[in-house]
């Protein structure tokens, strides 16, 4: 589990029971405040096309599942506790908080859009889903601008060479975040910033902050309980709001998917995580099966739960992943099974990073990559596209 996804929200809007619904895990659910007060860390899975038909093959993964041809690719995700109002200062839970947090490299925020839990996740009527969404935001951003601020004070105050540089400082100040000098240079100066921090005012500070924020720690909205008619009209309207077109938004009933797979386990439906409807195996009573029946026009509606979907839309849209099989040339097999792995990178990753991550003395003797479905010899700088199929050539 090479990713991990951080599962964040206020009390009480059902980030608990989306925890449960992805992983099936047992940890408390409940309508009041704090019902998570550690972070609970599980497996969870987003889906990948298997290679392994096109060679006329059938996979054996080493980790994770393959379902009739879709390959479900672990994840870690971490559901984690203490936002409130003030995190950033330490209140509350929020130093736990924000370490939790710095640990997932993207998140997942679950948003109540029925709109029937307040500021401090207590019951109520008419919440606008937007204040929650802005509220994390806001919280993000003032603790990414302490961290900021004392890059800058480093920066200003320390003795400097020749080729002291405000990126180096802040690189250094931010590393944290898993960001570079390189990455640092770019977003002051596609803020319209002077390379000197004295140029720069308080708006600009904010400013700059919240865009590192949104490149180094991106975010999809989840919005939940989806199945109610009041949170359907606020989809409608939030994601209409051009003040919000930086984020995505996947209609989310935690619920719903966490019904389905309790009826999967026990043997009542036919369902696929993240399909668009479930087969009906067995008797049920009649107030299951109308329960169901529910569901199944929820699914039909927006196609599927969205919990599935919502940690796709992380990985693969937010994080912007591909996925890689290594194989070989003549269909991919080895001594230890068919298509066991399955890698997910960065987009634009090359045959040499491909090497690397799967480990570095690979990375340290390679010679070139093999496409298996062209039976291509490629380079180590050769970018990799999403479902390719390599083999690693190297001297070990």
């Amino acid at each position: 589990m090479s990713y991990s996804i951080g599962l964040v929200g206020k009390p009480s809007v059902g980030k608990s029971t989306f925890f449960n619904a992805a992983t099936m895990n047992d940890v408390p659910e409940g309508a009041y405040p704090f019902t998570t007060i550690d972070p609970s860390v599980g497996e969870a899975y987003v889906r990948v096309e298997c290679a392994a038909p096109e060679f006329g093959e059938t996979c054996t993964p080493s980790v994770g599942y393959c379902d009739d041809g879709t390959r479900f690719v672990p994840v870690k995700l971490v559901d984690v506790a203490g936002l409130i109002p003030g995190a950033h200062e330490g209140k509350g839970l929020g130093n736990q908080f924000l370490s939790d947090l710095n640990e997932a490299d993207v998140l997942v925020h679950v948003v109540d859009f029925s709109g029937k839990t307040d500021s401090k996740g207590e019951q109520t009527e008419g919440h606008d889903p937007r204040d929650d969404i802005d509220f994390l935001e806001d919280e993000l951003d003032q603790w990414y601008l302490g961290v900021l601020e004392k890059g800058i004070e480093r920066f200003e105050t320390k003795y400097h060479g020749a080729d002291a540089t405000i990126e180096t400082d802040l690189a250094e100040q931010m590393s944290a975040f898993r960001t570079n000098e390189d990455e640092i240079k770019q977003i002051i100066l596609a803020e319209g910033l002077d390379l000197d921090p004295e140029t720069w005012d308080a708006a600009d500070r904010e400013s700059l902050a919240r865009e590192i924020r949104k490149r180094t720690k991106p975010m999809v909205i989840a919005a939940n309980k989806i199945d109610d008619p009041a949170a359907a009209a606020n989809f409608e309207d939030v994601t209409a709001d051009p003040d919000y077109d930086h984020l995505t938004f996947v209609p989310t009933s935690a619920h719903a998917e966490k019904a389905l797979k309790t009826a999967e386990e026990a043997g009542q439906i036919d369902y696929t995580p993240g399909a668009d409807d479930f087969e009906l195996l067995d008797d049920v009573s009649a107030e299951q099966e109308a329960g169901l029946e529910q569901i199944r026009s929820l699914l039909d509606e927006f196609g599927g739960t969205g919990v599935q979907s919502s940690l796709e839309a992380a990985l693969f849209d937010a994080l912007d992943l591909i996925a890689v099989f290594p194989g070989s040339d003549d269909g991919s097999t080895s001594e230890k099974g068919v298509f066991r792995d399955c890698f997910l990178l960065p987009a634009g990753s090359t045959t040499q990073d491909f090497a690397n991550h799967i480990h570095t003395d690979l990375g340290d003797g390679l010679l070139h990559g093999i496409d298996c479905r062209s039976s291509r010899q490629i380079g180590g700088g050769h970018e990799l596209d999403d479902r390719d199929v390599i083999e690693l050539v190297t001297t070990t």
